[in-house]
């Protein structure tokens, strides 16, 4: 049976206007140009210095470009994104009216807005409608299908001003564009890519015991190897050092036991 959920943590950001994909593609880490109607894109809004400050799924409707972000996050990056628009024309607002769903094991065969989770092969389906749609599952149920899977869940896994994409799968994920004109941390993204700076990765973790909470130090042998992000029954993510996630971990009272799914590259010398 499908799985159909609705994602009431999440908002949506409308941006209008003629210059709306040159505008957001001179802001973010994918190709805004690919972005179509029935095609999302996954894509990163980084500092000047290239750390992560929000992502989001990039939607094509009618004549504007429609964000699914963090609901926390609209008005956070309404304000932010606007600072750019300089002569460009283009206007951003958030869209309250339209409610993001999320879709799995099967096509959700619904209307509105509907795209496949750009991130994986069969991981999903976006969805964008002006009312709930029935529900066959709950949040806390894609919570633990994106968890298996091993992907990231925005401020759930990554820390504002301080995560590294790279670091959290976004190039294996779909969420960069390696062939497109510069965008805000263009340049550390490159680099940390490119001269293999790359020294930890958000990798799944089978959790043995109490759930630690985020941001709780992962310990190998005594030492400080990471650290905890989300989880939920018994499955997590968790930032580590390269060198350790081949071994088994602490994390408060729990062991985790890290496991690297088919889609990440990681070093040949990496288990």
């Amino acid at each position: 049976m499908v799985q159909l959920t609705p994602l009431p943590e999440r908002g949506v950001i409308a941006i209008e206007g003629d210059d709306r994909v040159a505008f957001l593609q001179g802001l973010v880490s994918n190709d805004i140009e690919a972005v179509r109607p029935g095609h999302a894109v996954w894509a990163a809004f980084l500092t000047a210095q290239g750390k992560w400050l929000a992502d989001f799924f990039v939607f094509a409707h009618a004549d504007a470009l429609l964000l699914d972000c963090e609901a926390e996050q609209v008005p956070i990056l309404v304000q932010r994104l606007s600072r750019y628009r300089l002569r460009m024309r283009v206007t951003l607002r958030p869209e309250p009216e339209l409610h993001v769903h999320v879709a799995w094991a099967g096509d959700p065969g619904v209307g509105g807005i509907v795209a496949p989770d750009p991130r994986l092969p069969g991981l999903g389906w976006r969805i964008l409608a002006a009312e709930p749609l029935p529900a066959t599952a709950t949040p806390e149920d894609w919570d633990r299908h994106r968890l298996a899977a091993g992907v990231p869940d925005g401020s759930k896994d990554m820390e504002s001003d301080r995560s590294v994409l790279l670091e959290a799968g976004f190039d294996e994920l779909a969420g960069v564009s390696w062939s497109k004109g510069c965008y805000m941390g263009q340049e550390l993204t490159a680099r940390t890519k490119y001269r293999g700076l790359v020294k930890r990765r958000l990798v799944p973790v089978t959790v043995e015991g109490p759930l630690p909470p985020a941001g709780t130090p992962v310990l190998r042998d005594g030492v400080e190897v990471g650290s905890m992000r989300s989880g939920r029954d018994g499955i997590g993510l968790a930032s580590l050092r390269l060198d350790a996630i081949g071994a088994t971990l602490h994390c408060g009272d729990a062991t985790l036991m890290p496991s690297v799914p088919a889609w990440m590259r990681l070093p040949a010398t990496t288990s």
